[in-house]
């Protein structure tokens, strides 16, 4: 049996939405990363839900924040010189970053709302959404408490704070994006049953050790997103900027100078990239593997395994050049949004691969 033609409409229509919001996601992304890398995001100094949403309309209310501003860490240690056109500059950025913050909870609510009304999300898709609003909202909420932590003594944001900011923001995309690629394609009860026959014994094995490294890859370029974050976090990408080697060693001797041992993980500018380095290695060899995998087993899932595989190339080149060339703004920008949209990719491959597998 087919769906009909209106629930179809409706699945679709709510699938592009949270198509839309990963977008926003997406863009907001950017410009964290920009925000982040022009040192913008200590320039705001109070969290206003409501009234900071708008800009400074006058010339007494940018002396106000600026001197505000002037009170911080960063402008005593490090930005002394700075004058109020150079505010001006980093306000933006910081500003910019958190309205689309606000817009994509207004572009959220607003349609889940409706959606909710016209009864187009039921039961636990209603309630799975919802838990994607609380998710961004909590992601908001780290995002300032990011920012209090470069308040205090030392004007830079805590590299776990940054982390976990990050990695709530991949989450929430990988859900959301998840959620609306199974939403654009019907149930399997909702198929008319098909003549393809399962795959056969030993045929079988290999398709579900297909489908667990897919899923291991999943996790692997989370992990591999929050490391990167962990290297900006400490200005990583400064030091050590040859490749292949770290300054002519594969594993600088002073990676592991800090007690206890496992703060190197974190807090060692030696010990944190060469993690970074060696998760990319890992991917550039398992991804192959994969999709040479998810050619042979699933033909459905070919593009997305081809598009995914070809990104990784593009998005370590942009790693590499973003190292060698010590962190320039716009590459170290396109090398964050990079990895979202590998995350994308990923996604999207693991996806067809079990719609295709549902269907055996």
């Amino acid at each position: 049996m087919t769906l009909p033609d209106h629930a179809t409409d409706s699945r679709r229509g709510v699938a592009w939405w949270l198509f839309a919001c990963c977008a926003m996601v997406f863009v907001t992304l950017v410009i964290g990363g920009v925000t982040r890398l022009t040192h913008a995001g200590l320039s705001i100094v109070e969290w206003q839900p409501l009234i900071g949403a708008l800009p400074p309309l006058s010339e007494a209310h940018w002396q106000e924040l600026f001197a505000k501003y002037q009170q911080t860490p960063e402008f005593l240690l490090r930005n002394h010189d700075m004058t109020l056109d150079g505010f001006k500059t980093i306000f933006w950025w910081e500003w910019a970053h958190r309205l689309s913050g606000r817009l994509i909870g207004l572009v959220f609510l607003l349609p889940y709302l409706w959606f909710l009304a016209r009864g187009r999300l039921r039961g636990m898709l209603a309630w799975k959404i919802a838990g994607f609003f609380v998710l961004g909202g909590l992601q908001g909420a780290m995002g300032w408490y990011m920012v209090k932590s470069g308040l205090v003594d030392d004007p830079r944001v805590s590299q776990y704070r940054l982390a976990a900011h990050l990695g709530l923001a991949f989450l929430v995309f990988g859900l959301m994006g998840w959620t609306a690629l199974g939403l654009m394609q019907p149930r399997r009860s909702a198929i008319a049953a098909s003549p393809t026959p399962t795959f056969p014994g030993s045929a079988a094995n290999a398709s579900r050790f297909t489908l667990r490294l897919g899923a291991f890859l999943i996790g692997l370029v989370f992990v591999m997103a929050l490391s990167g974050a962990l290297v900006a976090g400490i200005h990583a990408g400064l030091a050590y900027n040859t490749f292949p080697l770290m300054n002519g060693a594969f594993l600088p001797p002073e990676s592991f100078l800090l007690e206890p041992v496992w703060l190197n993980f974190f807090s060692n500018m030696a010990t944190v990239q060469f993690d970074h380095r060696l998760l990319a290695w890992t991917l550039l060899a398992l991804v192959p593997w994969f999709a040479l995998r998810v050619w042979r087993d699933f033909p459905d899932a070919r593009p997305a395994a081809m598009a995914m595989s070809l990104w990784l190339l593009f998005q370590v080149s942009l790693g590499i050049g973003t190292l060698m060339m010590r962190v320039p703004v716009s590459l170290a920008a396109m090398h964050q949004a990079g990895a979202m949209i590998l995350f994308a990719l990923v996604i999207w491959t693991n996806h067809a691969i079990r719609r295709a597998n549902s269907h055996s």
